[in-house]
C-alpha cells in the first residue's frame, strides 16, 4: 500500500508540473502601448515620458476553476460476502492444493475488481477456528479437511487475501463468528477443537451445533482475544460479525438454549433482569466491549454488523417474520442508536414488493434509527432471493438504497455466488449501478482513509 501512495505522490508531482507549463504557454504576452496622441499647443518642450501599462497575465479559466472543475467521484460501498464455513464460496472444497486456494481467490477478487466493487467480506473464523496463522485456535477443517491441520506447503490465507485484494483497490473485511464453537459440517471434534479446549464454556445443541455461552465471561474473553490478536497483527480494513449471537431455535429443535448454569448463578450473585433481558445484556455488553477494542488498538479499523433484517414484527407497522430481539436476543436497534458499529448491515433479503417485509419500509425504517449516523448498507440476498428476475430485483433494490441513502449509499451482497453463478447478474450490475468506478465512503467520526483514496481511481 506504502508504494503505492508513493506513486501516487509522484503522480500528482508530475500532474502539477504540467499544469504550471500549461499556465506559462497560455499567458498572454502584453506590449507597451504607443503615445498616438497629437500635441497640442501647450506642450513642454522637453521630453514627455510615456509610461506603459503594466503587463496583465491571463488566467485559463481551466486553471482558475482547477478545483471545482475536476469530476467528483462517486462513494458508494459495494461488498460480497465470501463464506468458508461448510465451503460455501472459498475454498470450494476443503481438500484443495494450496496453488488451488489461490487461483480461487485470485479469480474473485478480480471478478470483484472488474465489475466495480471496492471491498470483500471474507470469513476467517466460521467456527472458532482460522483461517489465518494463530497461536488461539486452530486450523480449519474447511481449508485443510482436518481441524487443526495447517496447509502445505505452509501459508497465511488471510495475509494472501489482504495482499491481493489491496492489490486490486479493495478493502478487505475480515468475518467471524463469536459463538459457534464448532459447525454440524465440520468434522469430527477432535482435541485440537476449541469445543473440546474449551469445553467447560460449549454447549452442544441438538442439530450437532456447538455453542459458546454467551453469558460465561471466559467466553467473552477469549473471542475478545481472538479479535484483538487479529486487529493487532493484520493490516486489516474491518472487522465483520452476522446475525448469529444466540442460536436460531431450529438448531435446539425448539427447545430453549440450555444455559441453566450461567443463568441460576446470576440469580445466586443477585441478578434482578428477567432472563430475556439478562441474554441481551450479555450480547450487548459484548458488542460495545468488541467495538472499543478495536479502536483503542487501531481507530482506523471499522466495526461492521450484519444482523437479522427485522427488529421485532411491527417495526416498522405492517412487518412481520421472526424477532432477532426476541430469538437471537440481539438488541441491534440499541447497538445503531449507541454507535457500537461503524457500518450497520442489516440483512434484508425479501423483495421489494414482499408484502410483510417489504424492503424498502424495512430500510426507511432503520434509517430511522440510525440517530449517530453510521453507515448503513444493506445485505441484499442475491444468491436466492424468491423472484423470477434476481438481476433485476436487485439492481431494483439497489436504485432504492440509493434513493434512500443519498450520499452514503451501499449495499453487501449475499453471496460472491450470486454474482457469478447467475449469468446475467454481472452485465445487469455492470451496464447500470456499477457502470462507474467507486470509491468506499468516508467515515469521519475515525481517523481512516478509505483504502482507494491512496490509489488511482483506475487501478
Amino acid at each position: 500500500m506504502r508504494m503505492n501512495i508513493i506513486k501516487l505522490t509522484v503522480f500528482a508531482g508530475i500532474f502539477a508540473s504540467c499544469a504550471s507549463c500549461s499556465v506559462q504557454s497560455n499567458t498572454v504576452k502584453s506590449t507597451p502601448t504607443k503615445n498616438t496622441a497629437k500635441p497640442n499647443g501647450n506642450t513642454s518642450k522637453t521630453k514627455e515620458t510615456v509610461t506603459a501599462p503594466k503587463p496583465v497575465t491571463a488566467i485559463p479559466p481551466a486553471e482558475e476553476n482547477f478545483r471545482t472543475t475536476l469530476p467528483e467521484v462517486k462513494r458508494e460501498f459495494r461488498a460480497a460476502w465470501i463464506a468458508s464455513v461448510a465451503n460455501i464460496n472459498w475454498p470450494s472444497r476443503n481438500n484443495l492444493t494450496v496453488d488451488q486456494q489461490k487461483a480461487e481467490a485470485i479469480s474473485m477478487l478480480d471478478m470483484l475488481k472488474d465489475n466495480n466493487f471496492n471491498a470483500a467480506i471474507f470469513q476467517i473464523r466460521p467456527s472458532a477456528d482460522a483461517l489465518y496463522t494463530s497461536n488461539i485456535e486452530p486450523w480449519s477443517y474447511f481449508l485443510t479437511g482436518q481441524t487443526g491441520t495447517a496447509p502445505y506447503p505452509n501459508y497465511d490465507p488471510l495475509q494472501f487475501w489482504i495482499e491481493e485484494a489491496h492489490k486490486r483497490g479493495l478493502e478487505l473485511h475480515v468475518w467471524l463468528n463469536p459463538y459457534r464453537a464448532h459447525h454440524s459440517n465440520g468434522g469430527v471434534v477432535n482435541s485440537l477443537s476449541m469445543a473440546s479446549k474449551l469445553s467447560d464454556i460449549v454447549i452442544k445443541l441438538k442439530n450437532g451445533m456447538y455453542w459458546f455461552d454467551p453469558a460465561n465471561p471466559k467466553t467473552q474473553g477469549h473471542v475478545s482475544n481472538v479479535v484483538k490478536d487479529i486487529v493487532k497483527r493484520y493490516d486489516i480494513d474491518a472487522v465483520h460479525f452476522d446475525d448469529y449471537f444466540y442460536p436460531y431455535a431450529t438448531y435446539n429443535r425448539g427447545a430453549d438454549f440450555p444455559d441453566n448454569a450461567s443463568w441460576n448463578e446470576y440469580l445466586r450473585n443477585g441478578g434482578t433482569l428477567s432472563r430475556p433481558d439478562w441474554r441481551r445484556d450479555n450480547v450487548n455488553r459484548f458488542v460495545e466491549r468488541i467495538y472499543k477494542e478495536i479502536h483503542a488498538e487501531k481507530n482506523y479499523v471499522k466495526f461492521g454488523i450484519s444482523p437479522f433484517g427485522i427488529w421485532k414484527p411491527g417495526y416498522p407497522a405492517g412487518i412481520v417474520g421472526s424477532s432477532q430481539y426476541d430469538e437471537l436476543y440481539a438488541d441491534a436497534k440499541l447497538w445503531l442508536n449507541k454507535g457500537w458499529v461503524d457500518y450497520f448491515s442489516p440483512q434484508l433479503y425479501w423483495p421489494i414488493d414482499s408484502k410483510g417485509q417489504s424492503f424498502e419500509a424495512l430500510l426507511n425504517w432503520w434509517k430511522s434509527e440510525n440517530t449517530m449516523n453510521r453507515h448503513l448498507w444493506p445485505g441484499l440476498n442475491t444468491v436466492e432471493i424468491k423472484v423470477s428476475d434476481r438481476p433485476t430485483e436487485i439492481k431494483n433494490q439497489i436504485d432504492i438504497s440509493r434513493q434512500i441513502l443519498k450520499n452514503d449509499a451501499g449495499e453487501i451482497h449475499w453471496s460472491i455466488a450470486g454474482l457469478t453463478k447467475n449469468p446475467n447478474m454481472l452485465p445487469v450490475l455492470k451496464n447500470g449501478p456499477y457502470k462507474d468506478k467507486a470509491l468506499v465512503p468516508k467515515t469521519p467520526w475515525i481517523k481512516s482513509v478509505p483504502l482507494q483514496d491512496a490509489y488511482h481511481i483506475c487501478c
